[in-house]
């Protein structure tokens, strides 16, 4: 079971891996929170079986907590950084710096966010620290279950901002760039073993691998960003 955040990593490195390790790898996605019935969390508390679950770090550390993994099994996988998008062949707006960005959403004729991690900081943090959430009351929306760039391809918003390796696998949309980094959230994926997987040490070694310095390159081709090195 996956979240988005990681997902267009997992899908370029699994077939390599299914190809060189002999296991089939069915990927299950669905968002690391929520009340969706697709969230991980809720999947998992109606009893269903992974032998993996890949999810914000946070999240995960709630399953970790009510003892749904099995002990020393947490893996850093990589940290990914918020984005946004314009649907293509509209003009790139400006959000290089905090002012800038500031004036693109009080400019922007609507704006949308995820409901996973990046759109909760967006929505309760970032437009808090930018002066901006009264303004953005009536043309700010946060999106439930499917991609926010999808939203925005359509026309239905005129910038979306989701972590970036969600962003750019949807076609239809041109990727502006990264937030600002002094308002920039980092967020943290990881994976794990649930404690009643059936083939745990399959499941470690996928994780040992999608934490390699071998897929590195690969993974941060997708948007994301490597673990720093401790």
């Amino acid at each position: 079971m996956i979240s988005g955040g990681f997902s267009a990593a997992l899908d370029k490195l699994a077939p390599e891996y299914s190809d060189s390790h002999g296991d089939t790898l069915k990927i299950v996605h669905g968002p690391s929170m929520g009340r969706s019935p697709q969230a991980i969390p809720n999947r998992l508390a109606r009893g269903e079986k992974a032998d993996v679950v890949i999810m914000v770090g946070y999240a995960l550390d709630g399953l970790i907590k009510q003892g749904k993994i099995m002990p020393g099994t947490r893996t850093e996988l990589a940290d990914s950084r918020i984005g946004a998008v314009v649907r293509a062949g509209d003009a790139k707006p400006d959000i290089a710096s905090v002012e800038a960005l500031r004036q693109t959403l009080l400019n922007a004729k609507s704006v949308a966010w995820s409901d996973s991690a990046s759109g909760r900081y967006v929505q309760d943090t970032l437009l808090n620290q930018l002066g901006v959430k009264q303004a953005l009351s009536q043309r700010g929306q946060m999106v439930e279950r499917v991609p926010v760039a999808s939203q925005v391809a359509s026309g239905k918003y005129q910038i979306g901002f989701q972590q970036v390796s969600e962003l750019l696998p949807v076609k239809g949309v041109t990727f502006i760039g990264k937030i600002p980094e002094s308002v920039q959230k980092v967020t943290r994926f990881a994976g794990a073993v649930p404690a009643n997987a059936e083939h745990a040490d399959e499941a470690k070694a996928l994780l040992r691998y999608l934490a390699s310095k071998e897929v590195q390159s690969q993974v941060r081709a997708t948007g994301l960003d490597s673990v720093p090195a401790t």
